[in-house]
């Protein structure tokens, strides 16, 4: 990584809960393209000022994490169609204090469906209701999914984001059962409330064809534990943090790594 220096092009993230991984995967593709780049995390206090700082200091990019998806809005100059489209950002780009909002979610959870051969046909419980969910539900809807149930104690958001994409809305899990189940809430999620607990009960995981779940930290969530102790096939937020990373990325820098560096910052990340 280069010594900081008046040129150097800063970019970074804002979350409730910061983890090093985008840190360590961005700054690792900077050091190996030659980049005079830096990247840094941030849990702001204030999100109104943070985006002002954004635009106020020429930070050239900024990674969105919840739960900011939907409040940082308000807040940009322009949506590209990617985050038009869900309400939600995950990615903002500063063109001389022009700030242009995007969604690499859609992207990933895209990808990693149409990687793992999930059927369009198969029966799907998404549980949340917020930045990421939408995006999920968005690229369940455009993949041709259909017989979809979204889980949300918040009836408000869970029934908007039901009939947004024309699925079922259910309070509560209950004795619920699907061929895939998605997590897009914090449950398991490292230094939440609900660090140790399961977004699913066993049943609903023992019934699954594919688990998967987008908290990215810990690499292995219980969710992803128990699905993978059940022998289902798993999708990991780790996975869905690589995808999303590298678009963002590409959208800051407008390079694109090659699939061997992609994966050599993918190990690095891991080896921490």
């Amino acid at each position: 990584m280069p010594i900081l220096n008046k040129d150097m092009t800063l970019c970074i993230s804002l979350s409730a809960r910061p983890s090093n991984n985008g840190t360590r995967f961005h700054n690792y593709l900077y050091d190996q393209l030659g980049l005079n780049w830096i990247y840094k995390a941030f849990a702001p206090t204030d999100l109104a000022q943070a985006i002002a700082g954004v635009r106020g200091l020429g930070i050239r990019g900024c990674a969105v994490s919840m739960p900011f998806k939907e409040d940082v809005i308000a807040l940009v100059d322009a949506m590209d169609p990617s985050a038009k489209a869900i309400d939600s950002v995950n990615t903002i780009v500063n063109d001389a204090g022009h700030l242009t909002a995007y969604n690499t979610d859609y992207t990933a959870i895209e990808q990693l469906l149409e990687r793992n051969a999930v059927r369009p046909d198969s029966s799907v419980l998404l549980r949340g209701a917020g930045g990421m969910a939408k995006a999920t539900a968005a690229a369940l809807r455009d993949a041709g999914f259909r017989d979809v149930t979204i889980v949300a104690r918040n009836e408000a958001a869970g029934r908007a984001l039901a009939d947004l994409y024309g699925f079922a809305w259910r309070a509560e899990l209950g004795d619920a059962t699907a061929d895939l189940t998605i997590n897009v809430t914090p449950i398991g999620m490292a230094g939440g409330p609900e660090a140790d607990s399961l977004s699913f009960p066993a049943a609903a995981i023992d019934a699954a064809e594919v688990v998967f779940d987008v908290v990215a930290l810990p690499p292995e969530t219980p969710l992803i534990k128990a699905g993978r102790a059940a022998g289902k096939k798993v999708i990991t937020g780790a996975e869905v943090a690589t995808i999303q990373a590298l678009e963002q990325f590409v959208l800051y820098t407008g390079i694109r790594p090659t699939d061997e560096q992609v994966r050599d910052a993918e190990a690095f990340v891991r080896a921490q």
